[in-house]
């Protein structure tokens, strides 16, 4: 790897390297909190209150669904442990597995754990599933659950997310298509009529799109920067300022969004200024406003360097741009990563300043870290 000095990358010819197909990226991957289905990678049922390695040093990727996760490497391979019970390791089996075990294929590209089950896209733009099926988040046009993957029609896919029962996805052309449960108007189709195929949500400019694997709700942002919510709210996680529920994308206030990512009952939005803002949910602190007031609308945690985010079940993570990371929220199985199970409601930090991609889970984190030589 081409550095000036240790820790420190030449970064010119790092991307020369990298254009000429020289060198590749090395991401290391973390994980902790509760482990009883083996979810934490360590071939073991032991519960971890701070960062553990998963052996490997080419991850890409990680995705934490509930109480299983999936990841990919950099050559393209998937991989996937913990729970299994229907399937949604896509072993063509229902056997759990406590260390990571690859999924046939090595074109796997964006990736994403609902529930109980999973989806991802390969780099020829299309699109898989596997696991539980019963309200067809599979979009199959069935009801079959499957454990092994099987394909959705269409070769422009690009981005996927698995909620709790049902799933989104956008296409190369910004359009953005749901499937599965619809019982609290998570689909955006004005009804609440469950779907087993992809239907459209209106729009054209779709970007970034979130939900989550207890999440009955969907948050998206548009290349205008705006972002729209819909589905369940009983704890404001709309951003709407209000407990209403909607079947239909209803804008947040603001224009110059960036990421998002939903919890089960709280939301997390960046902007492109670096600011962090939360809603929704707070009886364990995981908007991290050094208290435990609920919000129905955005709320902003100090700090404008903000990078990538996570919300858990009942926690949340997020980097900034100097590679640290900090959690905060419920604490109970040690997800937090501090080595204890304290419950924290403002932003911790996390040791380490080397953080990138992070994901959580219904009570665990993972999150990549970057290798430097």
């Amino acid at each position: 790897m081409a550095t000036t000095r240790k820790g420190v990358w030449d970064l010119q010819q790092v991307r020369d390297q990298y254009l000429a197909g020289e060198w590749v990226p090395q991401n290391e991957l973390w994980a902790w909190g509760r482990n009883n289905q083996g979810e934490l990678g360590q071939n073991n049922t032991t519960y971890y209150s701070s960062p553990v390695q998963v052996p490997g040093t080419t991850w890409s990727s990680i995705n934490d669904g509930f109480n299983f996760s999936i990841s990919t490497k950099t050559d393209g391979t998937l991989w996937s442990w913990g729970l299994n019970q229907y399937g949604q390791l896509g072993q063509n089996n229902q056997t759990q597995y406590s260390s990571p075990i690859q999924i046939p294929g090595t074109t796997w590209s964006s990736i994403s754990g609902g529930r109980f089950h999973s989806l991802s896209t390969k780099t020829d733009g299309t699109l898989w599933s596997w696991g539980f099926n019963y309200y067809g988040q599979l979009g199959q046009n069935n009801r079959t659950s499957y454990s092994s993957p099987v394909q959705i029609p269409g070769t422009t896919w690009s981005s996927v997310v698995g909620g709790s029962s049902h799933s989104l996805a956008t296409k190369t052309d910004g359009t953005l298509w749901i499937w599965g449960n619809n019982q609290y108007g998570e689909l955006g189709q004005n009804n609440t009529t469950q779907y087993s195929s992809p239907v459209q949500i209106p729009g054209t400019t779709w970007s970034s799109i979130s939900s989550n694997n207890s999440a009955e709700y969907s948050l998206a942002t548009k290349t205008d920067g705006t972002l729209w919510s819909w589905g369940s709210n009983s704890f404001g996680q709309l951003g709407q300022n209000n407990l209403t529920y909607y079947s239909s994308p209803i804008q947040i206030p603001g224009t110059n969004w960036s990421s998002v990512s939903a919890a089960a009952l709280a939301s997390l939005s960046t902007k492109t200024d670096g600011t962090l803002w939360v809603w929704g949910a707070n009886n364990y602190g995981q908007l991290g406003q050094n208290d435990r007031t609920q919000y129905s609308s955005p709320r902003q945690i100090p700090g404008n360097t903000w990078s990538s985010i996570s919300a858990g079940n009942s926690f949340s993570s997020a980097t900034k741009t100097d590679g640290t990371l900090w959690t905060w929220g419920r604490n109970q199985y040690g997800e937090l990563g501090h080595n204890n199970t304290t419950q924290y409601s403002s932003p911790v930090q996390i040791p380490g300043t080397q953080w990138s991609s992070i994901s959580t889970g219904k009570e665990v984190s993972s999150a990549l870290k970057a290798l430097v030589q």
